[in-house]
């Protein structure tokens, strides 16, 4: 009788030995294809790491010679090229960073009150009392011939001119104003010996002239645009022995105004350099502008003036007062 055989002892009794010996062949082959490339590898990466420790060290070798050339450097300062172009040594005067910063132009709202020097412009204020006598015609004449000198004198840059209009009676009988601009003291000294003034001018003024009142200061040019300008000039003598820190209190003072008034439109002020001998004793001009008689009306009756009213009292010997539209 046939003996059977099951599945699954014709399976254990097949052979594996030449699987085995296939995989084994094949492992040796892969083995003998990606070794060198593992290897190439492996020494790529020995490479690359050895570079990069060599450019760490060059670095840290060039930062130590950089620290110690700059060692030297102290006792020695690095020439600086000024605008000029020429090198400042070493007994120019080193630029602060404060000084820097001082320079820088401030923008304000209002005008600035304090003036900076290249920016300053020469007012030359006159004011006229005339004759009872003289007729509405003289003056007209004397205040056209005036009003044709700006046509004629080059250095006048700026003109204007109006007549007496303030509420509060401190203009001591002065009835035209005028507001005469130059760039500079040079201007001022062509315009006063020029034929024009001395001549035409004067020849009109002279028969008609009662006084005249002259503070010449430096101004701003303000920048705000104003269509119709109503001048308010303010006008100080001080008392002899007056003290000066008290003063410079009634000029702080009176600078601060426009930043309490809203109505001051522009403001400028200055001290007398007139050359002429005819401001009475005046030393400061303070020219306040408003652009209507409301304006006005506002401000001289605002606490912040009052409050500078009582400030200036102690000090003050004679105050004038002139105001006009500036045409």
């Amino acid at each position: 009788m046939a003996r059977s055989v099951s599945a699954s002892s014709y399976q254990l009794k097949w052979p594996s030995f030449p699987l085995r010996q296939k995989q084994n062949g094949i492992r040796i082959t892969m083995n003998s294809f990606f070794m060198p490339l593992l290897q190439l590898r492996t020494r790529l990466a020995q490479a690359a790491r050895l570079s990069n420790q060599m450019t760490v060290t060059a670095c840290a070798l060039s930062m130590l010679f950089f620290g110690a050339s700059l060692s030297g450097c102290d006792s020695k300062p690095v020439p600086v090229m000024a605008e000029s172009g020429n090198t400042l040594g070493e007994s120019d005067e080193p630029v602060s960073e404060a000084g820097l910063i001082e320079e820088q132009p401030v923008k304000t709202d209002k005008e600035p009150t304090v003036n900076d020097v290249d920016e300053k412009l020469l007012r030359h204020a006159v004011f006229f009392s005339f004759n009872e006598d003289s007729t509405e015609e003289n003056i007209a004449g004397v205040t056209t011939a005036f009003a044709a000198l700006p046509s004629k004198i080059d250095s006048i840059v700026d003109f204007q001119w109006g007549t007496n209009n303030s509420p509060e009676n401190l203009d001591d009988g002065f009835t035209h104003g005028f507001l005469l601009t130059f760039k500079d003291e040079a201007g001022r000294e062509v315009y006063l010996p020029h034929p024009a003034h001395t001549g035409e001018f004067a020849d009109a003024l002279r028969p008609h002239m009662k006084d005249v009142f002259v503070i010449d200061y430096w101004g701003t040019p303000h920048q705000n645009e104003i269509k119709k300008e109503l001048k308010h000039a303010v006008f100080f003598k001080f008392k002899d022995g007056a003290d000066p820190a008290a003063v410079k209190k009634v000029e702080q003072a009176f600078v601060a105004l426009p930043e309490k008034i809203d109505s001051i439109k522009a403001f400028e002020w200055g001290t007398n350099n007139s050359p002429e001998s005819h401001d009475d004793g005046f030393t400061h001009c303070f020219m306040v502008t408003f652009d209507s008689e409301e304006g006005r009306e506002v401000y001289l009756p605002h606490p912040d003036h009052l409050a500078f009213v009582e400030v200036l009292k102690p000090v003050l010997d004679k105050v004038r007062v002139i105001d006009f539209w500036a045409q």
